[in-house]
Formats: structure tokens, sequence, C-alpha cells
């Protein structure tokens, strides 16, 4: 299957944005369950994807939405967790990026995907408002180049 030069450019930043980010629970993020509280997950969540937003970009970004975030299985104090943030999609001024939670054992091998979720981040430019995240790969830009 063929690409264009846009296509390509998308395929390679994605590639470079992928960002990985791992965390102890301690229990100062923990609940009264001993868990991770579900606020200090999305703001983990939220952290994770504006710096993949920002690296796939390299423009300032906001996020806009929090598309659906599923809470899977409970994340106990005392566990490591990997947080992973992937651009999945890409629009004129907006990207979306999934993130997803893994939570390990810290004394065991164990690890399950434990929380996913996708937000949705624009581009801005110094007046903050919407600029497109890629250059113009329209064929007038390059028949005048």
């Amino acid at each position: 299957m063929l690409t264009g030069p846009r296509e390509q450019e998308i395929q390679r930043r994605i590639e470079l944005s992928e960002t990985r980010i791992t965390k102890a629970v301690f229990p100062f993020t923990t609940n009264h369950h001993n868990t991770l509280f579900g606020g200090t997950a999305l703001g983990w969540m939220d952290e994770i994807s504006f710096i993949t937003a920002t690296r796939f970009c390299r423009l300032p970004t906001v996020t806009v939405s929090s598309d659906r975030v599923d809470f899977k299985h409970p994340i106990p104090g005392g566990s490591i967790v990997e947080l992973i943030g992937r651009v999945v999609q890409v629009g004129n001024t907006s990207c979306k990026v999934e993130v997803e939670i893994f939570v390990e054992g810290m004394y065991c091998g164990t690890r399950e995907k434990a929380i996913t979720g996708v937000f949705s981040f624009v581009a801005i430019d110094e007046n903050k408002r919407p600029r497109a995240i890629l250059p113009d790969f329209s064929p007038e830009k390059d028949e005048a180049a």
C-alpha cells in the first residue's frame, strides 16, 4: 500500500512520540481501600498524553477531552505501574492519544492492563487558537518550492 508524504510523516512521528513512564504506587496516592485514587490515575494519564501529543507535533497543545476511560482492575498500593501513551488518530489541528496503565507486583512478575483511556488534544498558536499540527503537504505547496 502506497502512502503519501503526510501519511509517512504521521507514521514517523507516531513512532518517535510513544511515551512510557513508570511510577510506584505509594500510600499518599491511595484511597481507604489501599488502591490508587482514580483522580491520581487520571492526572497521570493526562500528563503522559500531553507529553505524547507534544512530542508528536512539537507545538503547544491543550487537552480538549477525554473520550473514555475504563478502569478494568484496581491498582493496589505498593505496586509498580507503567503508563504508555501512543498517538492513535491525527486530524488537521488535533490528535488523539491512547493511554494504557499496566500494573505489576513490586516483588513478583505479574503484569496486567488495569486502565485505558483516550485523550484529545488541539495544537494552538501564540493567540491560543487552533493551528495545523503538521506542515502543509498539499501539491500546490510542493510545486511552488
